[in-house]
């Protein structure tokens, strides 16, 4: 009797965990997306799995602001841009802190649709200009499968894109034949020997929370939550930590498992791959043609799936930012006008589109305290958070991330500039 009661009381609990997952689950992407594909990739080529520990602690760091963007939208029924506009009121401070938001929005989508292009062109053979066009209609034609009303299409869709990734790299550790015992000293056991590991660190971990997530998760919280009841709200928020924990442990492990294949195929062989078209043609004499071919599948629906994440931050950015509902088509069109010329000329030219992430990834160092900061405030104010707000030791956990990554971001941001 009494553990039949326990067996009911679990399958409510994961019905409910189910019925709630969502917003984590889009979020996820954001933390697999083409442009962690290549600091991971370079990471294990030219070290093998000695940062593997960074990748956990980064992930961790992400599990932590990530859950407390969420609670935000649960807590107080707005999204984070919302609540700044609220703080900010006049329009003198509102309307550079959005243009602010848009350009962090606008760098992440560049690495996502450029991942799209090189998948393309790889994938199919298609000429990396005709790629480029093929590129900027992807989210276009999901976003004709799905509306707000039937906003669940595009959670399922993530479900496979998250499978198609997660399998996808379960075979390739599964061919490459990985050293377990050095996966699990060097998940547990910190090593920063030399300047390029401190350096592929910093760039890890810099690149791991990335300013629209925090935006947009706030916002897919609140729209679950909007007509709750607070009793409602409650339980909502014990099944948000769940599903933030378990998916972004997922995307964590997706993330080792692409240092790990990396560490794996090319250290030995090939440690100076430095793009994601490199290590394609580097795996394929070493494993195979279907190795290669997984491979950019993963890369297309990291870059396809981690774009529709890119609109709908824009989307809450401009509606809480400037209180104005914006058309998802709009939205998208914009976007990838912005990304799709700069990349286009240069294709043109002949030049490596690669060469631009290394731009988009200063913009991000720039703008990564423009949503992370009011959030550990916002999420520590108990008049706007009730009893949902931050116990003490989470906000002290919080900032000493917060201080982590704004320390690690301008050291990336210094490197890259030639600074230090």
């Amino acid at each position: 009797m009494f553990f039949s009661k326990l067996l009911s009381q679990r399958k409510k609990s994961i019905q409910r965990l189910l019925l709630y997952t969502g917003p984590a689950l889009l979020v996820s992407m954001a933390y697999m997306d083409p442009g962690n594909y290549g600091t991971d990739i370079q990471a294990g080529a030219l070290l093998n799995y000695n940062l593997l520990w960074v990748v956990w602690l980064s992930s961790g760091m992400a599990m932590l602001l990530q859950y407390l963007s969420g609670k935000l939208g649960i807590a107080t029924r707005l999204s984070l841009p919302e609540i700044i506009r609220e703080k900010l009121k006049k329009k003198k401070y509102i309307i550079p802190y959005w243009l602010g938001a848009e350009a962090a929005a606008a760098a992440t989508d560049l690495a996502e649709y450029l991942g799209t292009v090189i998948a393309l062109n790889l994938l199919f053979g298609i000429p990396m200009i005709y790629a480029a066009i093929f590129g900027a209609l992807d989210v276009l034609i999901i976003l004709t499968l799905a509306t707000q009303s039937r906003f669940y299409i595009i959670e399922r869709l993530f479900v496979i894109f998250v499978s198609i990734i997660g399998f996808g790299y379960f075979y390739e550790i599964f061919i490459t034949k990985p050293d377990p015992s050095g996966i699990l000293f060097h998940s547990f056991v910190p090593s920063l020997a030399t300047s390029n590991a401190i350096l592929l660190a910093v760039g890890i971990i810099g690149a791991t929370v990335m300013p629209h997530a925090l935006f947009v998760h706030s916002w897919l919280t609140k729209n679950k939550v909007e007509e709750k009841p607070l009793e409602e709200r409650r339980r909502i928020r014990k099944l948000h930590l769940v599903e933030n924990v378990v998916l972004l442990t997922i995307a964590g492990m997706i993330n080792a498992a692409i240092m790990i294949m990396a560490a794996t195929a090319f250290h030995s062989h090939n440690p100076g791959v430095a793009s994601i078209s490199e290590a394609y043609k580097t795996l394929i004499p070493l494993f195979g043609a279907t190795a290669g071919i997984v491979f950019l599948l993963t890369l297309l629906s990291s870059g396809i799936a981690s774009s529709v994440v890119g609109t709908l931050a824009g989307q809450a950015i401009m509606e809480g930012l400037l209180g104005k509902k914006v058309n998802l088509w709009l939205r998208r069109f914009v976007t990838r006008f912005i990304n799709v010329i700069p990349t286009t000329i240069a294709i043109l030219l002949g030049l490596d589109p690669l060469n631009i992430l290394v731009y988009s990834q200063v913009v991000l160092s720039i703008m990564i305290p423009i949503p992370m900061i009011p959030l550990v405030i916002a999420t520590r104010d108990k008049r706007l958070m009730g009893e949902f707000v931050n116990k003490k030791i989470t906000t002290l956990l919080a900032v000493i991330f917060v201080g982590v990554i704004l320390v690690l971001n301008s050291y990336l941001l210094f490197s890259v500039l030639g600074i230090v």
